[in-house]
């Protein structure tokens, strides 16, 4: 039964803050789970006597295309460039808005995971480039600069209560504006001689939606043919594709085609309209052409008070959490542990990884969030410690898919990547697992102190 009751002022902030994060952790909880079982799968399959056949599967080739217009490429390509658009699109989608009605769109809000971010980015490319300032390790200084959004809620969520809403709220805008980050690094550090051309169609295709959005256009078809053609060009250009899916969903129109007002007004008109249809005798609604007339008024109504920008966000989110990143992970995270494991853990590039993930990124956040506050930008969220901040510090070093999506741009190598890989993963885990301890602790300290303090007043 649908609860209708009218929500209090009093309740309305609280509502509007809870019930998004109640659902998207909800997914990506699911979504977690999934890509740890596609990760271990992988890991398996890798490892296994059927090594080969995950090898030739994802260097398959696969041509898409129609007459003389076709690419032709390997499986590895169609998820790591073109299906991983889509991820970095929806990633454009949260980060725009955010920007407009979210933890970014005022500037005391936004200050603390802000600042916090740019600590757990700047620590560990210090850190891994401590090791790795020279030689073939030295490109890869972005792997441990990343946050898997996907794992870090989706530890949060898993520790149910034990986590307060403003540090979950706190750890998914630092993840954002990490998102922000490696978009701009790879677009500026991992990008290959750019063709200037195709630059300047892929400028033409971000003027045409900008042009569409300008003018109304609120069907999503004529943005993913755009978005195709611009997904060719930065292709062609040397610039990473998937830029093309951030690039597209900040043309996407955020604003509604109606008012409030007018879709309150609409929708009681068409409800009343429903209701005087049903006041004579219940027919089946499918020879009621009234009642049909009147839902699909309603349907329209609500589709016109619903930004693009949300409902492509709620429509792709889904695919993106179930399909999209487990694909990924099935495709990227098949290392091959064969070989002394001791080298491969001594290696430069695994403990560069290793170090960034697991130091640099707790260190980072914590430091930069102690600072947002000490010199007065910030403060912490409601019900927030500074135990809190160091827990999801540590839950911020999960790198992960954006980490493992760096090591492929950063490392044209097998060993190069085979090390880098193996950090990421061990890192990941290790993060994860630390994490969750350090903010299982807290609410057990919590809970233990005032247990003593009960004790102490009631013997008083």
């Amino acid at each position: 039964m649908i609860d209708i009751r009218p929500i209090t002022s009093d309740q309305t902030a609280s509502v509007k803050l809870v019930k998004p994060f109640q659902e998207f952790a909800t997914t990506e909880t699911l979504g977690g789970v999934l890509l740890l079982a596609c990760t271990v799968v992988a890991l398996v399959w890798a490892n296994s006597h059927w090594a080969y056949v995950y090898s030739s599967l994802w260097h398959t080739p696969l041509t898409v295309g129609l007459g003389r217009f076709n690419l032709s490429e390997d499986l590895e390509f169609w998820v790591n460039d073109a299906l991983m658009v889509v991820f970095f699109f929806v990633i454009g989608l949260e980060i725009k808005r955010e920007l407009l009605a979210g933890e970014l769109a005022s500037a005391h809000q936004a200050a603390l995971p802000i600042l916090a971010a740019l600590g757990g980015l700047v620590v560990p490319a210090i850190l891994y480039a401590t090791l790795n300032s020279s030689g073939p390790g030295a490109r890869g200084w972005g792997i441990p600069m990343a946050t898997d959004i996907a794992f870090a809620i989706g530890v949060m969520a898993l520790l149910g209560d034990r986590v307060p809403l403003g540090l979950k709220v706190f750890l998914t805008a630092l993840a954002i504006v990490d998102d922000i980050a490696a978009v701009l690094v790879i677009a500026m550090f991992y990008a290959a001689s750019l063709a200037w051309g195709a630059l300047g169609m892929a400028a033409f295709c971000l003027l045409l939606a900008l042009t569409a959005n300008r003018f109304g256009v609120r069907h999503p078809l004529p943005y993913a043919l755009i978005g195709a053609a611009l997904w060719v060009s930065v292709l062609r250009s040397g610039v990473h594709p998937t830029i093309a899916g951030v690039l597209l969903a900040f043309t996407i129109p955020s604003r509604t085609a109606i008012n409030q007002r007018d879709f309150l007004r609409d929708g009681r008109a068409v409800l009343d309209h429903f209701e005087r249809a049903t006041q004579t005798e219940p027919v089946n609604i499918l020879a009621d052409m009234e009642q049909q007339m009147a839902i699909k008024a309603l349907e329209d109504a609500c589709e016109r008070v619903q930004p693009p920008l949300h409902r492509l966000e709620h429509a792709l989110h889904p695919w993106v959490t179930f399909l999209i990143m487990p694909l990924f992970a099935l495709a990227n995270a098949g290392v091959s542990l064969s070989g002394d494991l001791g080298k491969l853990v001594a290696h430069p590039i695994t403990l560069g990884v290793m170090l960034g993930l697991m130091l640099g990124k707790p260190i980072g956040v914590t430091f930069a969030s102690w600072l947002a506050v000490r010199i007065g930008l910030s403060t912490l969220p409601e019900n927030v410690s500074w135990k809190h901040i160091h827990g999801a510090g540590w839950l911020a070093g999960i790198g992960f898919t954006m980490s493992l999506f760096m090591a492929a741009l950063a490392f044209s190598g097998d060993t190069q990547r085979t090390t880098a890989k193996f950090g990421i993963l061990i890192a990941s885990l290790c993060a994860g697992i630390v994490g969750s301890v350090v903010l299982v602790c807290v609410r057990s300290n919590g809970k233990s102190e005032a247990s003593q303090r009960v004790d102490r007043a009631t013997k008083t």
